[in-house]
């Protein structure tokens, strides 16, 4: 009796067993079933890839907007960080003030690039070797390399109220940063017109 119940057990384990045995076949003989498995192990792939990468780029503190204190710093970084996204601007001029509102505002978006200011009338040397020449100055570097500069705000439509989005669509041109929008459009397009202008850049002597 006990082993009749036992056969009857061990049988219906093995139909379930069978049965599961055919459905997964059956959805690996399915072709769309087969390509959304690989989507999914591919889409958890490269968001544990992002996490770790996410984890390093905050240890070397990227996700904020800092201030160097000395010229030596500037080349750790850039040693780094693979993208780095540099204010030099000057404590006279009120222009710093509107860079740095933006730029505030882009860091802990955009945490694959290390967003940093300094004084460049305390960087005389780097300043000079980086030929800044007007301020404030947003120097763009990737894997070490300056690749763009955005000098004053001739190129954010040469306006002192100029959008966040603007600012982020012109980083992106170098690929200074990860940019989910439409390069070939600009911000700029959509904005109202300009206000007049009432700081100039101000040049480094």
């Amino acid at each position: 009796m006990i082993r009749e119940e036992e056969g009857k057990v061990m049988e219906t384990v093995l139909k379930a067993v069978e049965a599961k045995v055919e459905e997964e076949l059956e959805r690996l003989a399915d072709p769309e079933e087969s390509d959304l498995l690989v989507l999914r192990k591919q889409r958890f792939r490269e968001l544990k890839e992002r996490q770790e990468k996410e984890k390093d780029w905050r240890q070397a503190g990227h996700g904020e907007y800092s201030e160097l204190s000395g010229e030596k710093e500037f080349f750790s970084a850039s040693a780094v960080s693979h993208r780095l996204v540099a204010h030099f601007y000057s404590k006279t001029s009120m222009r710093t003030d509107i860079m740095d509102k933006h730029l505030k505002i882009l860091a802990p978006k955009h945490l694959e690039t290390k967003f940093l200011k300094i004084d460049a009338e305390k960087a005389p040397f780097l300043a000079e070797r980086l030929f800044i020449r007007t301020l404030p100055t947003v120097l763009i570097s990737v894997g070490g390399k300056i690749v763009d500069r955005i000098v004053g705000f001739s190129s954010l439509g040469n306006r002192d109220d100029f959008s966040t989005e603007t600012l982020e669509w012109r980083l992106a041109q170098a690929d200074g940063i990860d940019y989910a929008g439409d390069k070939e459009t600009s911000p700029l397009d959509a904005q109202p017109p300009k206000q007049w202008l009432l700081h100039r850049p101000k040049n480094l002597r």
